[in-house]
C-alpha cells in the first residue's frame, strides 16, 4: 500500500510538470509539500489505517461469545470454535486457588466436565463473579438426588423462635448508649427506620419489615411523635427489655421467618452413591480447585421449598476479621476466636426441578456500580425481601432442571488466595407461588488464612488415610456437624 501511495504521488507530480495549466509549486511550499514529505506522510497514514483495521478485527473476533449466528451466515464449525477447558482435575497443591474468568456479562465458554462431553458456561455477572451451566445434571440424576434426600428425611431449615430468646438477650452485656451508637450508621444522633431495620432484620429469627418496626414502636411507645425517627433522648427513655418482651409475645408463622424451607445433607465421599461421587468430580473439574479442598468441604445440601417457601437475601459466608475463625478449621487450628463463620469460598447451586411459579434465585445488587447497605432500603422497599420485592432486584435466575449456577463469595487477595467478602454476592430465593422447588448446594470451604487451611488439609488427609473404611465419612460429618446452621 505504501508503494501504491508513492506511485500516486509520483504520477501527480509528473502531470503537474507536463501540464502548463497546472500551477507549479512555489519555492516556499516545496520545503513542506515536497514529494518525500508526502511519501512519508502517506506511509504513516496507511500504517495507521492498517492498525485501526486490525484493532477492529480483534474486537470483532473477541466479541463473538458463542451467541446465535446471524441470519444468512453459516455457523462456525468445530475447528473454528474456541477450545473447551480441558477435562482434568484441579491442581494437587492448594497453595494457589484457580479462579474462573468471567470476561464480560453474556460471555460463553466451553467446559469439559465429563470425558468427551462439552458444556457451555455463561457469565451472568462480574460482581459477583457468577456463571450458569445448563444441563450440568441430567433428569435421572436430579430425580435420584431428590429420592435420596426423601429417604434420609428432611428437617425444617429454620425453627420457630424459642422462649429462651428473651433470657439470651438479657445476658448480652452492652449498654444502651452502645446500642444506639451501633444502630446510628451515619452518626447523626438519630435513628432512621432503615438504620434500625438494617441491624434488626433477623429479629429473633423472624424477618423484620418497615411495617413490623412501626408496630413495635407503637406497642412500646418508642416514637411519641410517630415520625419513624428516634432521637438520642427518645432512645434513652426506652427500656430495651420492652422490645424483647414484645418480640417474645408475638405469634410467628413460618412465612414470617427469614427462611421457609426443609433440607437435609447427603454425603459425597468414598462409599457414597456413584452419582453423588460423579457430581463431586464434575464440581472439581468445573472449579479447577484442588480435589482435596472440594472433597473435604461440606456435604451436599438438598433443599425443598413448598408453595410459599422463600429465603430472604443473605450471604453464604461471613466477612474476614482477625476476630473471626472459620468453622471448618477452628478445631484443628486449636485457636480461640469470639466469632466464627462458614468460609464458603464458592457456591455451586443445582436446580433439581422446573418450578411452576416463582422460586427464582435473585441477586439484588449484581453488577451495581457501588454498594451501600442502607441503600438496600428505599421508601419502604427492601431489596432483601424476597417475598415482596424479588422483581426489583438486578438479576434473577429462573430455576431450570439440571442447570447449575456457580459464584464466588469472596474476592481474590491478588496472590491466588481468598480475599475479602464480596458483598455483591448477596442473594436469596424468591417466593414459590405455585408448585414445589428442589435445589441442592455444594459449598466449597476455604480458610482465608492459608496456614490454617493447609493445616486442615494435612489433618484431613491423615484421617482419611486410616484403615477404618468409615473414617472418611466420619471425618466430613464430624468436621461440619456444627456448621449446618444457615446464616
Amino acid at each position: 500500500m505504501a508503494a501504491a501511495a508513492g506511485a500516486a504521488v509520483a504520477a501527480a507530480t509528473a502531470a503537474q510538470d507536463e501540464d502548463p495549466l497546472l500551477p507549479g509549486p512555489s519555492i516556499g511550499r516545496r520545503a513542506v509539500c515536497s514529494r518525500p514529505y508526502f511519501v512519508v506522510l502517506m506511509v504513516f497514514a496507511h500504517l495507521y489505517v492498517l492498525n485501526v483495521l486490525g484493532l477492529l478485527l480483534f474486537v470483532h473476533i473477541s466479541s463473538d461469545d458463542g451467541g446465535e449466528p446471524e441470519l444468512g451466515k453459516e455457523a462456525p464449525g468445530p475447528a473454528q470454535d474456541p477450545p473447551a477447558l480441558p477435562f482434568s482435575p484441579g491442581s494437587s497443591t492448594p497453595h494457589v486457588l484457580p479462579r474462573l474468568e468471567g470476561i464480560k456479562v453474556g460471555h460463553k465458554q466451553k467446559v469439559e466436565l465429563l470425558p468427551n462431553k462439552i458444556h457451555f458456561m455463561k457469565t451472568l455477572s462480574l460482581k459477583p463473579l457468577l456463571f450458569e451451566i445448563p444441563d450440568f445434571l441430567n433428569e435421572d440424576e436430579c430425580k435420584l438426588i431428590i429420592h435420596l434426600a426423601q429417604l434420609k428425611g428432611l428437617q425444617k431449615s429454620q425453627i420457630l423462635p424459642t422462649e429462651d430468646y428473651e433470657e439470651a438477650m438479657e445476658m448480652i452485656d452492652i449498654s444502651q448508649m452502645d446500642i444506639f451508637n451501633l444502630l446510628d450508621h451515619n452518626q447523626d444522633g438519630q435513628l432512621q427506620l432503615k438504620e434500625v431495620l438494617t441491624h434488626t432484620r433477623l429479629g429473633n429469627g423472624r424477618w423484620m419489615t418497615p411495617e413490623s418496626i412501626r408496630e413495635m414502636y407503637a406497642a412500646v411507645k418508642a416514637d411519641p411523635d410517630g415520625n419513624g425517627v428516634l432521637s438520642l433522648e427518645e432512645f434513652k427513655q426506652l427500656n430495651i427489655r420492652d422490645f424483647h418482651k414484645y418480640m417474645g409475645s408475638q405469634k410467628v408463622k413460618m412465612s414470617d421467618l427469614v427462611r421457609n424451607s426443609q433440607h437435609t445433607w447427603l454425603y459425597q465421599g468414598e462409599g457414597a452413591h456413584q452419582v453423588m461421587r460423579s457430581i463431586q468430580q464434575r464440581v472439581i473439574h468445573l472449579t479447577r480447585l484442588p480435589p482435596e479442598i472440594v472433597e473435604h468441604s461440606e456435604p451436599l445440601q438438598v433443599v425443598r421449598y413448598d408453595q410459599g417457601g422463600h429465603y430472604h437475601a443473605h450471604m453464604d459466608s461471613g466477612p474476614v476479621f482477625p476476630e473471626t475463625a472459620c468453622s471448618h478449621t477452628k478445631l484443628i487450628a486449636n485457636e480461640s476466636a469470639p466469632f466464627e463463620t462458614s468460609c464458603r469460598y464458592v457456591t455451586v447451586l443445582f436446580y433439581l426441578n422446573n418450578v411452576t411459579g416463582g422460586g427464582e434465585t435473585t441477586f439484588p445488587i449484581a453488577d451495581n456500580r457501588t454498594y451501600e447497605e442502607l441503600s438496600l432500603i428505599q421508601n419502604d422497599v427492601d431489596l432483601r425481601d424476597t417475598r415482596k420485592h424479588c422483581d426489583k432486584g438486578n438479576l434473577r435466575v429462573k430455576p431450570l432442571q439440571g442447570t447449575a449456577v456457580l459464584w464466588y463469595n469472596y474476592l481474590s487477595d491478588g496472590e491466588g488466595w481468598v480475599g475479602e467478602l464480596d458483598e455483591y454476592s448477596l442473594h436469596g430465593g424468591c417466593l414459590v407461588t405455585e408448585g414445589t422447588k428442589w435445589i441442592a448446594n455444594n459449598w466449597i470451604n476455604v480458610d482465608p488464612n492459608k496456614r490454617r487451611q493447609l493445616q486442615f488439609q494435612e489433618e484431613m488427609a491423615r484421617y482419611t488415610n486410616g484403615e477404618d473404611e468409615d473414617q472418611s465419612e466420619w471425618t466430613v460429618d464430624k468436621s461440619y456437624s456444627h456448621v449446618h446452621v444457615e446464616l
